[in-house]
Parts: C-alpha cells; structure tokens; sequence
C-alpha cells in the first residue's frame, strides 16, 4: 500500500473531512454540477460493471452512492426505478444536489459513520472514495459491511499501484529525503490488486472479482507527468486512445475496481 502526499492548501482547513469537503465544493463551482446528460456515466468502464449487477435486482431495490460527488450516478439509478441515496460530506454539494433533483435522495454524511441503519441496502458503490483517510481502510470497510444486507454487494474503485507509479514513487521518496521538505498533506492510499482484496478479506467481505481499469486514463497522466503533454489536449487523448489496447493494464492503469459480497445469512 503506498501513500500519496500533496502540497498543503490552507483554503481547505486543518481537518481531513473539511479537506474531503472543500475538493468537492471546488469541482460543483467550477462545473456547476451534473450536466442534464448524467446519461453520460454509460460510457464509463464503472457502469459496464456495476450495471450488470444492478440489473439483477428488482426495482426500487436500495442502493447507496458512497461519496456521490455531483450526484449523476444517484440521479441515473433513481430515474432507472431503483431507490438511490447519494452520500456525500460536502454540505454545499449536496444542498445543491437537492433543489435541482427534487427527485432524488441526497444526505450529508462521512462515509465512516453513515447515520443509516443496518442491513439496509442491496448494494453499495463508491468510485474513488475509500482511500482518502489517513487512519486506512478499516472504519470505513466496517460501515459499509454494517449497512448493507446479508448477500448484498460492494462495488468500489481505488487508486491502483501499478509499475509506473511505483518507480515514481521511488523516485519521489528519494526526491523527499534528499532535502525536498515542502509542506504535504495527505491524499490518498493507492492499492495493488492483492492489497485490495485482502483489505476486504478482512473486513469480512467474500471478494468476487478485481479488476485493472481506466488504462486511458492512466496513459494521458502518464503522457502529461512523464513526457510533458498537455493534460487536456485532443492530441494527448488521442494518443492515449490508440495506445490503451497495446499497454498492459498492470504497467498503466489508473484504478482497481473490486466486487465483493456480503455473507448471506445461514438459513
């Protein structure tokens, strides 16, 4: 498991969840929120996966969104007939969230300490979420085992260390210990396939599949950090998108996603 660290911003405030919070207050003013086409999410390799499961549950079925963000997958699932709540900590996303979805279910909570009741949900998923507290993944690998059902599934995605950011961060270590003492904050935990799948392991989950994705994703930081490429050029993800299928997803891929169950009750 590595850590990553970044350059301490005092706008964000001394506590971890108030930093959590203000990344996210930051992304609504500078988009505004979900675009009208949260349709959009069917073009991600996230929803390839966890549709599959969704689809197999009856409608109006509990889901949670963990760390919902701008709120279009709870939006999707809700308009797909299913019972969605969005969960996230940022105040502000999640107030705004609520006057333009009427619809829609959005609370303000910390992923550690939900507020639900347990065995409530059929199935839980947060895409990059989990790894973004200092103390590791044990409080909250132990909520979401609490607040979903017996049999019920977890879908989460984690920063993947894969063979390029493990020189990197090599190499960054070195960087540090030979005089490099800016001001950091913590970031996040990144995980190999195996560390994921213990971690579940551990919090009691039965691990189902594990997969490498966001390859592209993983090429254009690449292209930008390495070859100096700009991060949002055509050019940069076009590139990326030819060479994605020729790159094996252990040297390159950006996250792990992971499917694991919750033991069903013995009868």
């Amino acid at each position: 498991m590595r850590r990553d660290d970044r350059q301490y911003d005092p706008s964000e405030g001394e506590a971890e969840i108030e930093a959590i919070a203000a990344q996210w207050t930051k992304k609504w003013e500078a988009q505004g929120g979900p675009s009208a086409n949260y349709k959009g999410i069917e073009r991600r390799e996230e929803f390839k996966i966890l549709d599959s499961f969704v689809r197999q549950l009856p409608k109006g079925s509990e889901l949670l969104d963990g760390g919902c963000g701008l709120g279009e997958w709870t939006v999707y699932y809700t308009r797909s007939g299913y019972r969605a709540v969005g969960l996230d900590v940022s105040e502000l996303t999640i107030s705004k969230l609520k006057e333009r979805f009427e619809d829609c279910e959005f609370t303000v909570a910390d992923i550690r300490k939900s507020g639900f009741e347990s065995d409530r949900f059929d199935l839980y998923f947060s895409w990059g979420t989990f790894e973004h507290f200092e103390e590791g993944f044990g409080p909250v690998m132990s909520e979401a085992f609490r607040i979903l059902k017996p049999g019920g599934r977890l879908l989460i995605s984690i920063p993947f260390d894969n063979l390029r950011h493990s020189v990197r961060g090599a190499l960054t270590s070195a960087q540090l210990n030979s005089g490099d003492h800016q001001r950091k904050r913590f970031y996040q935990w990144r995980l190999t396939r195996e560390e994921l799948a213990q971690t579940l392991q551990r919090s009691g989950f039965q691990v189902e599949v594990v997969h490498i994705i966001g390859k592209r994703q993983g090429l254009v930081r690449a292209l930008h950090h390495n070859l100096g490429l700009p991060h949002s050029s055509k050019l940069t993800h076009a590139f990326a998108a030819a060479m994605s299928p020729f790159v094996p997803g252990a040297v390159i891929g950006h996250m792990v996603l992971a499917v694991a169950r919750k033991p069903a009750l013995l009868a």
